[in-house]
């Protein structure tokens, strides 16, 4: 067995840890459990830290578990929060999960016969049937409001004074979540939570209360540190949003452009904490970026294992014509092979036009096509000039005669043209 500990070090993904965690991971397989918020149908890179842990837990030789939670979804946590969120229904929720398992299944082992295979657990399960009066006598008497008041989860909360302070529902989640860990300490010999370190209240918690109910002092908490991009901002979200590990909210290119694209220090940071590659092939990889920076080697081998690991290997190649078709010589090639998806991802933002599908039935001479069908260009004689001088492209391949019959043969994915005006000008015709 793989010291988890000491792995997870390395790869800069230890914030907190309880004294005799190590330990107690050294004596032989242990399991451990990461609780997964189910508010989405996908999970989004800024889980990935908490499904990497769980990861190098299993190949460490551990038992992970996945927690999602299908009760305490429908509360909320406070952690980290400045309101309280929506509560989710009962469908909902069901359907967010199944998705997250589909997802998780990409990174750890559910389904073979080891003796730690994962393990996917809904809190839902062991709360639906517990009565509220029942719960509180028997878990809530045993944490004091004093000990949940001093969390810096619930301090944060009661002090913004931009809003009338936290529900009871948003206060009981702590003790939820610690219910949560003590059930699974006693049905799933589970010894050990990790999580964000935005969670080391609600996990402690969880550890002090098997301690007070049980008497036992084996159960540990991990947290991992939150992840911030370099400019500060949180991690997985940009300027369109968050990053999604599912291809219908994220394509594939616009993922692996994701990674290409981080910093040289992001790079370094996070080729640890994404990748299961070795200590002496990034280490290789980081002597090669310092040689030739200009090269990246970081950020290419990044984002061709996370890209890999989330989506496949087809996928990740796909995202790296892609990225080729604006220089490469073989542009059109490439653009009658990739998917609309990543079609519409490379060319985001260039303007576009309606043309109709049926006049390309018949043919239409490109210098009508662009325009009168589209405003590419304001006038007959402009196209002709440019057109002359090579400055004309339809799916980037050059225009050598501005009466060359566009059809429905020239369309992309059954739909769309690109044409090209001068070397940077694109504009995308959408056939109707």
């Amino acid at each position: 067995m793989k010291n988890f500990v000491e792995e997870l070090k390395w790869r800069g993904m230890i914030q907190d840890i309880m004294p005799g965690t190590e330990e107690k991971l050294i004596e032989g397989p242990t399991a451990a459990y990461v609780g997964i918020d189910p508010t989405a149908d996908s999970l989004h890179i800024g889980h990935m830290v908490s499904i990497m842990i769980l990861k190098h837990f299993q190949e460490c030789g551990h038992k992970p578990i996945a927690l999602v939670g299908g009760a305490t979804g429908m509360i909320g946590d406070p952690s980290g929060k400045s309101q309280e969120r929506n509560l989710l229904d009962e469908e909902t929720l069901n359907h967010n999960i199944a998705c997250i398992k589909n997802q998780l299944s990409k990174f750890l082992d559910f389904e073979s016969d080891a003796p730690n295979k994962a393990e996917l657990v809904n809190n839902y399960d062991w709360m639906k049937d517990y009565g509220f009066l029942n719960f509180i006598r028997d878990i809530g008497k045993h944490i004091t409001v004093n000990y949940m008041m001093a969390k810096d989860s619930v301090k944060m909360r009661l002090s913004n004074e931009s809003r009338e302070g936290m529900s009871f529902t948003e206060f009981s989640y702590q003790l939820l979540q610690g219910y949560d860990f003590l059930w699974l300490y006693e049905n799933k010999n589970c010894r050990l939570e990790m999580g964000g370190s935005d969670q080391w209240g609600n996990i402690t918690t969880g550890t002090e209360l098997i301690r007070r109910m049980l008497g036992k002092t084996d159960a540990y908490a991990l947290t991992c540190p939150l992840i911030r991009k370099a400019d500060g901002k949180k991690f997985g979200k940009t300027e369109k949003g968050n990053i999604w590990l599912d291809p219908e909210r994220t394509s594939p290119y616009e993922f692996y452009q994701f990674w290409l694209n981080v910093s040289d220090e992001e790079a370094a940071k996070y080729i640890k904490m994404f990748t299961d590659l070795t200590q002496e092939e990034i280490a290789k990889l980081e002597e090669e970026q310092a040689a030739d920076p200009g090269l990246r080697p970081l950020q290419k081998r990044l984002a061709k294992e996370i890209t890999t690991m989330v989506h496949s290997a087809a996928d990740y190649e796909m995202a790296v014509e892609a990225s080729q078709i604006l220089f490469s010589n073989k542009a059109n090639d490439i653009l009658h092979k990739i998917d609309e998806s990543t079609l519409l991802s490379v060319f985001e933002g260039v303007p576009q036009f309606e043309i109709s599908k049926a006049k390309l039935e018949e043919g239409i001479p490109a210098i009508s096509l662009l325009t009168d069908e589209a405003a590419v260009f304001p006038s007959k004689g402009e196209m002709k000039k440019m057109t002359q001088g090579g400055g004309v492209s339809i799916n980037k391949e050059k225009l050598t005669d501005q009466n060359a019959t566009i059809s429905t043969s020239d369309l992309l994915n059954g739909k769309y043209i690109l044409a090209q005006r001068g070397k940077k000008n694109y504009y995308l015709l959408i056939a109707k």
